[in-house]
């Protein structure tokens, strides 16, 4: 039987709640190069039974005040590309009930507003906070990692990518390039849309890199989260 630690997860945000591609090792016999893939949709991440090294597509790990390092290195990483990584705000930002009152506290504490779309993390944000911080009890718990997909496909590629994911040619790309490194995907999972399932491969490959110890990591060691854990992106 093959123990929990060896597989490796990519988690995203999804319209049906969250979708998880789990990697398996390659069977006896089995070329190395082909990562078998089993994609499972739930409502919370809880629902998603998640063990070993699990990369999600999801800020892990806020401040009291000021913005984190990880997000600036990220976007500098990713060139034009960068406007894909959100600026995270100091928790007392996602503790507020509204939109409105979270860009105020915003602006008080940072001195920047706070866009609409940034705040429509918040849900998500607050749950994988909460699942972080008190993992559900199993025998093999999970070792949680924030991965943004776009840095996993720019190292796939090589380089950033300049077509979106919301496009066509942006999604014909990143299937055919995931396809290039062993992932082949179904089509179509109902409820959850395509870029979705990409970017969620795209984290579970980065989570093989990481429980490899050949990701890499970009973090100011000195920052550290109210909580005293890391903040790190990893891809």
């Amino acid at each position: 039987m093959t123990n929990a630690g060896n597989f490796a997860t990519g988690v995203d945000a999804c319209a049906g709640g969250w979708v998880a591609v789990t990697l398996r090792p390659p069977a006896a016999g089995q070329r190395s190069a082909s990562l078998p893939a089993t994609v499972t949709v739930a409502p919370a991440l809880d629902g998603l039974q998640l063990s070993g090294v699990v990369g999600i597509d999801m800020p892990l790990g806020l401040l009291e005040d000021g913005w984190r390092v990880a997000d600036v290195l990220a976007r500098r990483a990713l060139g034009r590309r960068g406007v894909t990584v959100f600026a995270i705000p100091p928790r007392p930002v996602w503790q507020q009930p509204t939109y409105a009152a979270a860009n105020r506290a915003c602006r008080e504490l940072t001195g920047k507003g706070l866009s609409a779309q940034t705040w429509g993390l918040r849900d998500k944000l607050l749950e994988a906070d909460a699942y972080r911080r008190t993992p559900p009890a199993r025998p093999h718990p999970a070792r949680l990692y924030e991965v943004h997909p776009e840095l996993a496909f720019a190292a796939l590629a090589g380089a950033p990518l300049a077509a979106s994911k919301h496009t066509e040619a942006g999604l014909v790309l990143r299937r055919e390039l995931l396809a290039q490194a062993g992932l082949t995907l179904p089509p179509k999972i109902p409820r959850v849309p395509e870029n979705d399932l990409l970017d969620a491969a795209a984290v579970a490959w980065s989570a093989r890199r990481i429980a490899a110890a050949r990701a890499v990591t970009l973090t100011d060691p000195a920052q550290r989260a109210d909580d005293g854990t890391e903040i790190a992106i990893r891809y």
